[in-house]
C-alpha cells in the first residue's frame, strides 16, 4: 500500500484528533480581551448591537429563566483571501484538568448545556475571502435546567483538512466565541481542596540541587464560576516558615462542576526539615475560604546513611582503640 493511500485511509481519524487538539488550543487561553476570537485566518464574534460607536462584544453574555429562549446572532469573518466553508455549532465549555484552561467539547461529544440548547439557523456557511456572514441562533433553556452558570461557545469549524507543520497529520481548525449563560435561580458558591500531596526527591550526591512538589486539586462543587486565589505556606520544625511562594490565581475561571490539578514546585527545600504544608484557596472577594494541610519531611537519606557510616566507623575505632590500650596495659 502506498504512503498516499495510507494517508487517505487514516485521514478521518487524524482529522478528529486534530479537531480535539485545536479546539483545546484556541479555548485554553486566558479570559479573552475585548476583541473577536480568531486564529489569523478567520474570526468568530457576536454581532454588533446598539449604536455604531458603542463597544463591540468579545463574547456572549446571556441571562435567562428556565424554560426561556434567548435569541442572538454570531458573525464569522473570513480573514483569508480564499473562499472558505465553515460548520457552525454550539458546544459546552469545561476546564482542562491539568492547567485549568477554558476548553470546549468536540462536536461529536455529549452536550448537557449550551451545546445541547443552541440551534443555529444555518449549520454551514460559505464565506468569501475578506467577507463575513452573520447567522441568527436561539438558545432555549430547559425547564429542568440547573440554575447557575453554564459556559460554552459558538464554534466555526473549517471543513477543509489541513496539514500540521512537518508531521503530515491531517487536521481541522476551529475558532469559537465564548458563551457565558446564567440561568436564574439559587446561586451556590462552593470551593473544595482535595488530595494535597507532597513529594520530595533527595539527590544521591550530597550538595546537589534538591527539589520538591506540592500538588492539590481545586474543585468547584457549586454552580457559579469562580476565580480562586491560592496561597501556600510550609511551616517547619519549631514553627518557622520554610516555604511561602507568591499567591497564584489559577485557573482564571474555575467552571461549575470542574476539577483542576495544580502543582507547585519547591526549589531548594531545607536539607533536613519536617512540618506541615497549608494550602488556602479563596474567591476574589475573599468570602469563600477553604484550607487543607499535608505533612512534609525533607530528609536526604544519602546524607543520613553517610552520617551513620561515619558514626559507626567512629564507634568501631573507639572500641578497637580501647582494646588496644587494654592489651598494652596487660603486657606491661
Amino acid at each position: 500500500m502506498s504512503k498516499r493511500s495510507t494517508s487517505r485511509r487514516w485521514a478521518p481519524l487524524l482529522a478528529v484528533l486534530g479537531v480535539l487538539g485545536l479546539l483545546a488550543a484556541f479555548a485554553a487561553l486566558p479570559a479573552p480581551p475585548a476583541r473577536a476570537a480568531d486564529n489569523g485566518r478567520w474570526s468568530v464574534f457576536p454581532v454588533h448591537q446598539g449604536a455604531p460607536n458603542t463597544p463591540t462584544r468579545a463574547y456572549f453574555r446571556m441571562t435567562a429563566d428556565r424554560g426561556a429562549t434567548v435569541r442572538d446572532k454570531v458573525t464569522v469573518k473570513n480573514l483569508d483571501a480564499r473562499t472558505t466553508t465553515f460548520q457552525l455549532y454550539g458546544t459546552d465549555g469545561y476546564n482542562t484538568p491539568r492547567d485549568g484552561g477554558f476548553a470546549v467539547r468536540n462536536k461529536g461529544e455529549r452536550m448537557t448545556g449550551v451545546g445541547a440548547w443552541t440551534r443555529l439557523d444555518r449549520a454551514e456557511v460559505t464565506v468569501p475571502g475578506g467577507g463575513e456572514v452573520t447567522v441568527p441562533f436561539t438558545l432555549t433553556v430547559p425547564k429542568g435546567a440547573e440554575p447557575g452558570d453554564h459556559p460554552g461557545a459558538i464554534v466555526a469549524l473549517d471543513t477543509r483538512l489541513g496539514r500540521a507543520d512537518g508531521n503530515g497529520v491531517a487536521v481541522q481548525q476551529a475558532v469559537g466565541a465564548r458563551v457565558y449563560l446564567k440561568v436564574n435561580g439559587a446561586r451556590v458558591q462552593r470551593l473544595r481542596i482535595d488530595d494535597v500531596r507532597f513529594r520530595y526527591t533527595a539527590p544521591l550526591v550530597p550538595g546537589a540541587k534538591r527539589a520538591a512538589t506540592i500538588s492539590y486539586a481545586l474543585v468547584n462543587s457549586g454552580n457559579v464560576m469562580l476565580s480562586p486565589q491560592v496561597t501556600l505556606r510550609a511551616k517547619g520544625v519549631f514553627g518557622h516558615t520554610a516555604f511561602e511562594p507568591p499567591g497564584r490565581r489559577l485557573p482564571a475561571e474555575l467552571l461549575p462542576g470542574q476539577r483542576v490539578e495544580v502543582t507547585q514546585k519547591w526549589v531548594g527545600p531545607p536539607l533536613v526539615d519536617w512540618g506541615n504544608v497549608e494550602v488556602t484557596a479563596s474567591d476574589t472577594a475573599g468570602n469563600l475560604v477553604e484550607t487543607a494541610e499535608v505533612g512534609y519531611a525533607t530528609v536526604n537519606w544519602t546524607v543520613v546513611a553517610l552520617a551513620g557510616l561515619v558514626l559507626a566507623g567512629g564507634g568501631v575505632w573507639v572500641v578497637l582503640r580501647r582494646r588496644a590500650v587494654g592489651r598494652g596495659g596487660q603486657t606491661g
